[in-house]
């Protein structure tokens, strides 16, 4: 039976939140929080927009799905986002206890896996899924803001 809701659906809707982020000159790093095949958050940096250096994709996504749920622990939820969790990010999702990590592009300088970033014992990891589309965003910005410039 083909699973309609995989994570490469869900990577999916994760793109879109990075793509709004693009579109509003935010660094496009997008995320949802799917509990039980249902996303329940959605969010995509916000850094520039709210003068907030911690106002990541992860970190706008944490808090909404722990309103919605109504709790701080997030235990059978998966977070997916377009960028390998930074340090902070990483660490604050110890805290929520979520079930597992999905990622797209890696990112070797600043993220959790090189900076051995302690992910809470039960979360569990896949990476790399739709790693190309991911970073080709990121690129494609990146090289537009130094035209700018």
């Amino acid at each position: 039976m083909i699973q309609p809701f995989d994570d490469v659906y869900f990577m999916k809707k994760a793109f879109q939140e990075a793509e709004m982020a693009f579109d509003k000159g935010e660094i496009p790093v997008g995320a949802v929080i799917v509990f039980k095949d249902k996303i329940i958050a959605r969010a995509h940096n916000l850094t520039e927009t709210l003068n907030d250096v911690t106002a990541h994709a992860e970190m706008q996504a944490f808090t909404a799905a722990s309103d919605f749920l109504g709790g701080k622990y997030l235990k059978e939820c998966v977070l997916y986002v377009t960028l390998e969790p930074c340090q902070m990010c990483a660490g604050a999702s110890y805290w929520t206890q979520l079930d597992k990590i999905v990622f797209g592009a890696s990112e070797p300088e600043r993220g959790f896996i090189n900076l051995k970033t302690t992910l809470h014992p039960k979360t569990k990891v896949v990476a790399g899924v739709l790693e190309n589309d991911c970073s080709q965003l990121l690129k494609r910005f990146f090289i537009e803001k130094r035209n700018l410039n």
